[in-house]
């Protein structure tokens, strides 16, 4: 029989979230803002096929940083249990609290049970008929979970991140604004500029009928970049 050396149960969950920590890190970085018509997503993510923020269900959606095969996983899991959910019980019964409090449970397993924890972190976010019913659930690798309000950033520099948008939200802006404002954030934590061909922009718009999520091509996040309406 090997031998399996004692590790203190406080030393394996730092080394774990450590590890953990050390993968997000890599990724970059996830911006998501509140503004008057919904939720504004931008994510440095030069791909136009690998999606670092997708749709979910009507009014419901997914961001991830980290190791994309984990968080890949983890949203294609959040649509089944959300089609499952709305054709078992009905469309109003998929919330983002629900989807949310499925992805800590499974986080929190894998990191305690599993050798290796995820190196992920998830928002889940969902755009009510008004501003007040708005959800943004932070969801981090140890199945942690925040309920954010505003604004969101996740990624190895969050922090940074964070500080910024503290200064430059405001609630109620225009899309322009919210946009320009999590650019400005970005921009100047990497120090460097980006192109839109450069970023994954993506907005849930309450205006929209059913289907609230909707991608925003480089020729639309151009002129808003630049300041146009």
């Amino acid at each position: 029989m090997a031998f399996q050396p004692y590790v203190p149960p406080e030393q394996l969950i730092k080394d774990r979230s450590d590890y953990a920590r050390k993968g997000i890190a890599r990724g970059k970085s996830v911006v998501a803002v509140e503004y008057a018509d919904g939720i504004l997503f931008l994510a440095e993510n030069p791909s136009v096929t690998l999606h670092k923020v997708s749709e979910i269900y009507d009014r419901i959606a997914f961001a991830g940083v980290g190791k994309y095969s984990e968080f890949e996983d983890l949203r294609i899991a959040g649509i089944r249990l959300a089609d499952l959910r709305g054709y078992s019980y009905g469309r109003e019964d998929v919330t983002a609290k629900t989807l949310a409090n499925a992805y800590s449970q499974a986080l929190s397993a894998i990191f305690t049970q599993q050798m290796k924890p995820y190196e992920v972190e998830i928002l889940v976010a969902q755009v009510g008929d008004s501003p007040s019913e708005t959800s943004l659930f932070h969801i981090l690798f140890d199945g942690s979970v925040a309920d954010e309000d505003g604004y969101v950033a996740m990624g190895g520099r969050a922090e940074e991140l964070s500080d910024r948008l503290r200064e430059s939200y405001t609630a109620g802006a225009t899309l322009n604004d919210a946009l320009a404002a999590a650019a400005q954030a970005i921009t100047s934590v990497e120090e460097r500029t980006f192109e839109p061909q450069g970023l994954e922009v993506a907005v849930l718009d309450r205006s929209r009928t059913r289907r609230k999520f909707r991608r925003l091509s480089p020729t639309e996040v151009g002129p808003l970049l630049e300041g146009g309406t």
